[in-house]
């Protein structure tokens, strides 16, 4: 289960990671001419939040249990991005985006394993 909980945590990491350097590295209006439509709703300044907020909890999945360093901030992240993602949910949901909808539960779910696996029984 170690092995299956690194392999989540490493590929969220990397996605959460890549998604938060988008939304802070690109104007507003890029991001809503490459299809986050959502962006609409929400301002520069939020949205470089928001990724911001991706980026860390992107890193906060990988390198702590990397370098051996402050381990709790793995499941600390993990929880971060569920909170994330049941506000996309919500914003997604608003827009009627049902395979946005999806995406964000399957992203909740893998980060939820990764939290309840780190926080329990294979803790670092």
């Amino acid at each position: 289960m170690n092995v299956v909980l690194w392999i989540i945590a490493i590929l969220l990491g990397g996605a959460f990671v890549a998604a938060g350097l988008m939304k802070m590295l690109q104007p507003k209006e890029k991001l809503i001419e490459t299809g986050l439509g959502w962006t609409e709703g929400f301002s520069p300044n939020a949205i470089k939040a928001i990724g911001a907020l991706d980026f860390l909890a992107g890193l906060g999945l990988i390198l702590p249990a990397l370098f051996g360093i402050a381990e709790i901030l793995v499941p600390l992240a993990a929880v971060g991005i569920v909170l994330l993602m049941i506000g996309a949910v919500v914003v997604h949901g608003r827009r009627r985006e049902t395979p946005m909808v999806i995406a964000n539960l399957v992203l909740l779910v893998l980060a939820a394993v990764v939290a309840w696996g780190r926080f329990g029984p294979y803790s670092f």
